[in-house]
């Protein structure tokens, strides 16, 4: 048929089903470790996280972090630590959602929502203040004009970080490990691979570790128990 052939092929296809959504009104689901916009957190008592360490802006690649600490004012301190980051800009022209800045974070201040829907109509909406990125007095994300928030965007920040695996021992699967959050509480654990036979956690891993808290026992995190095991000669 020469090239009518394609003409061909798009007819076929009036005919089949479709498989696009109807954008932005249908949304297709987020994966639960989507790596969005950033949010500063609280602990349940309203307290900031955010100790002014500023590690999460030297591990930054990108550059796109600014934090400046200051001494906690001793009538009415930010934070439970004796600083707090009264200077937190995010510049999100230059982020990249590597999420290493939640990584470093000693106190998981900074977590990623599964925002992503946000555009800018000039360079300094761009940058974004510790005041916006601050979760409010109920703890939920302060929502910006040209941001496109959706059910669950703010659920199961950084869900990585609760994979409940550290160093890859999975005998950690379940537990948790982190502080409560203001709004949300503590943060349900992240489903693991236990409930398959085939991928479940071998039955000769200890969750324990050397020092006082797991006295008793010489397996660290990462081990087997059968790594300290003797081979007997036959």
């Amino acid at each position: 048929m020469g090239y009518f052939d394609g003409f061909l092929v798009t007819l076929k296809q009036i005919f089949s089903d479709r498989v696009t959504s109807e954008y932005p009104k249908e949304k297709r689901p987020k994966p639960l470790r989507h790596h969005g916009r950033h949010v500063l957190n609280r602990y349940e008592d309203g307290m900031e996280k955010c100790i002014g360490c500023e590690l999460c802006a030297g591990v930054c690649p990108a550059r796109c972090i600014y934090v400046r600490g200051a001494d906690n004012p001793p009538e009415a301190p930010v934070s439970p630590g004796e600083r707090w980051g009264f200077v937190y800009e995010i510049n999100y022209l230059r982020c990249i959602h590597c999420d290493l800045c939640v990584e470093a974070c000693p106190t998981e201040a900074i977590t990623e929502s599964k925002l992503f829907e946000f555009s800018f109509t000039n360079r300094e909406d761009a940058i974004y203040t510790r005041s916006e990125l601050l979760v409010g007095d109920d703890g939920k994300p302060k929502k910006l004009p040209w941001e496109d928030w959706r059910g669950g965007d703010d659920d199961h920040t950084s869900a990585w970080m609760r994979a409940t695996s550290p160093n890859g021992q999975a005998a950690y699967e379940g537990r948790v490990q982190w502080s409560g959050e203001l709004g949300y509480g503590v943060r349900a654990p992240e489903a693991g691979q236990s409930g398959d036979p085939e991928l479940a956690p071998p039955t000769d891993v200890e969750a324990t570790a050397k020092g006082p808290l797991y006295a008793g026992s010489d397996t660290a995190p990462g081990e087997r128990a059968s790594d300290h095991r003797h081979v007997e000669a036959s």
